[in-house]
């Protein structure tokens, strides 16, 4: 018999698929290059399926001989190895992401005399509106909350954009581009108690109570199925903590992050310009036990915030806070620092790598804007939150708005710089 080879991905199998392996049936021996979890992952988001799952699927479809793993989106490698008679794809690959993919499948198999056959594409098919009704269905809180764990433990680097209502939610959730060949997205939300605070016109001191704060998650969880991580200050007192804890594992949000620090709450960015007071590392400790005690499952993620490079207590002390607090139990570190040139974080990264425990190392770069996300993955860290990029580009587009209707007495300059009622009305699930 004739072999065929198909690659798919096949996490969500519609009946394309199956007209593809109907098709090459006739032909020979169908195998099929299954696309491993971290090739999905890579290339798009995070699979619904897992591989193993997928592949007891496809396996028992009528006419699937063997299903083979494809660790690459390229399909070259694989082909190479089978040299099959026939290759099999949608006509939809043409043009777009896998023009270049196709290409190289034509000049691999001109070396055996294979032949590659186009199948029209499915009409009415469209993977996007298959993921957007999905998305319309929803997620389980349980669902919701795994998602940060299976990222940070599969994928390089875990991409976060702060969101502080729905609207910015939805944002986070449905902005993609395609560079270099590849989808890029965001993988989650941060919710800030500095952007939180600030679309409430109030400061940032933690007078915003939970009670409120809650009611933002509510806003956001609503309209996404990305994984959230709350900016939860410094916790509280201890017996606070606890309470909040369930309450985040009950609604589905996959971590708090909380700051070593006690007393009035103030934005770390003005370091020693203002009474900072850092908490005694056997009493962060003692408050990352509890949480952690206080949760029902592994899944939920609680991270501790290091501020010894803010308050200039030294690099030895950050390192030994992170030590003493992996020991207690938390699930990640967060370093934080507000120096421009990125030097500390180097350093620190630089001996975090060396100790024998580690866990999930997370930054937010906000001063040090100037290191790239492949920069800060090769210093070995798994998280990078831009913690209120969305917020503070709004103000300034909206003083604009307002100062252009001032000044022209009517709001047809403004409108320029305005999004089309029309596009808010479709950003919006069911605004149609």
């Amino acid at each position: 018999m004739k072999k065929v080879y198909i690659a798919m991905s096949a996490d969500i199998v519609h009946h394309g698929h199956l007209n593809i392996i109907n098709e090459a049936r006739k032909l020979g021996d169908v195998i099929v290059g299954l696309h491993t979890d971290k090739v999905i992952l890579e290339y798009w988001r995070n699979p619904v399926m897992k591989y193993e799952e997928r592949k007891r699927v496809i396996e028992n479809i009528k006419g699937v001989s063997e299903v083979i793993p494809q660790d690459t989106l390229d399909q070259v490698p694989n082909l190479l190895k089978i040299r099959p008679d026939y290759v099999m794809h949608g006509d939809d690959w043409k043009t777009g992401l896998q023009k270049n993919l196709r290409e190289r499948v034509i000049s691999a198999i001109k070396g055996w005399d294979g032949k590659l056959i186009e199948i029209k594409y499915t009409e009415g098919i469209s993977i996007t509106k298959l993921e957007e009704a999905l998305m319309g269905i929803g997620t389980t809180p349980q669902m919701r909350m795994k998602k940060l764990k299976e990222l940070i433990y599969s994928k390089k680097l875990v991409r976060i954009l702060e969101a502080h209502n729905g609207l910015t939610g939805l944002i986070v959730e449905k902005t993609k581009i395609e560079k270099n060949g590849k989808i890029k997205e965001f993988d989650g939300m941060w919710v800030s108690s500095l952007c939180d605070s600030t679309s409430k016109g109030k400061p940032d001191i933690e007078l915003v109570d939970l009670t409120s704060r809650l009611n933002t998650i509510n806003d956001i969880l609503e309209v996404t199925t990305k994984p959230i991580i709350l900016d939860g200050d410094t916790g509280g007192k201890v017996e606070h903590f606890v309470y909040t804890v369930k309450t985040l594992e009950r609604l589905g949000v996959s971590a708090i992050i909380i700051e070593d620090k006690v007393g009035l709450k103030k934005n770390s960015l003005f370091g020693t310009d203002v009474d900072q007071t850092q908490d005694t590392t056997e009493n962060f400790c003692e408050k990352i036990k509890a949480g952690r005690e206080a949760r029902v499952t592994s899944d939920f993620m609680i991270i501790s915030r290091i501020e010894s490079l803010i308050a200039k207590a030294g690099m030895e002390d950050a390192l030994s806070r992170a030590k003493a607090y992996i020991h207690a139990g938390a699930d990640g570190i967060m370093i934080h620092s507000k120096e421009k040139d990125g030097k500390e974080i180097v350093e620190f990264c630089a001996k975090y790598n060396k100790f024998e425990k580690r866990v999930p190392l997370i930054v937010v770069p906000t001063s040090y804007n100037f290191m790239t996300e492949d920069e800060l993955s090769n210093l070995g860290i798994n998280v990078v939150i831009y913690a209120n990029h969305l917020i503070r580009s709004a103000y300034p587009a909206m003083v604009n708005t307002a100062k252009s209707i001032l000044i022209n007495e009517r709001a047809k300059e403004a409108s320029e710089n305005c999004m089309p009622i029309k596009e808010i009305l479709t950003l919006i699930p069911g605004g149609m």
